[in-house]
């Protein structure tokens, strides 16, 4: 018998879809394999059935394997970005830029003028990806961030105008 082909890792075979309620699971199952405190289904479904949420689910395969995702929330004219991740082996991809400016035109379509976010500064690919896409440091909390060895790390809060969008 031989071993099964390797999965393409190509973008072009990912598709964005907006999250509902009925991906709480596994948006939660994806989430704790990105984050030292992950967010549970009872989290993403309390997130998702709020008016003003925005999240799109990357998918790939048959059957459909989710890869990524980004959950936002929308009030007046501002949105931030609650979560966000896609999974080790589909990083790089561009699929982050894509779930990125899939709420962002999201957010700028809700009337939002300005979208924030918080990243731990040690995140440097994530770093990357909001400095290209025009995100602005705009302030800094420290030891937000608690990691597994008791090490505290900073966050940043970002934000991007979305005049432009």
């Amino acid at each position: 018998m031989s071993a099964p082909a390797p999965i393409e890792r190509n973008a072009k075979l990912v598709s964005l879809l907006w999250a509902t309620i009925d991906h709480a699971d596994e948006l939660a199952a994806c989430h704790a394999t990105l984050f030292d405190e992950p967010w549970d289904a009872a989290s993403f479904q309390q997130f998702l059935s709020h008016p003003g949420s925005v999240a799109l689910i990357a998918r790939q395969g048959n059957p459909q394997q989710t890869v990524g995702f980004i959950v936002g929330q929308l009030a007046a004219d501002e949105a931030e970005i609650l979560t966000f991740g896609v999974t080790k082996d589909w990083q790089r991809l561009g699929i982050g830029r894509r779930l990125l400016d899939g709420l962002q035109r999201a957010a700028a379509r809700g009337e939002a003028k300005k979208l924030h976010l918080e990243v731990a500064e040690d995140n440097l690919p994530a770093l990357v990806l909001y400095s290209r896409t025009g995100f602005q440091e705009q302030g800094r909390r420290k030891g937000y961030y608690k990691r597994p060895a008791g090490d505290a790390v900073d966050a940043l809060t970002l934000a991007l105008s979305l005049q432009a969008v």
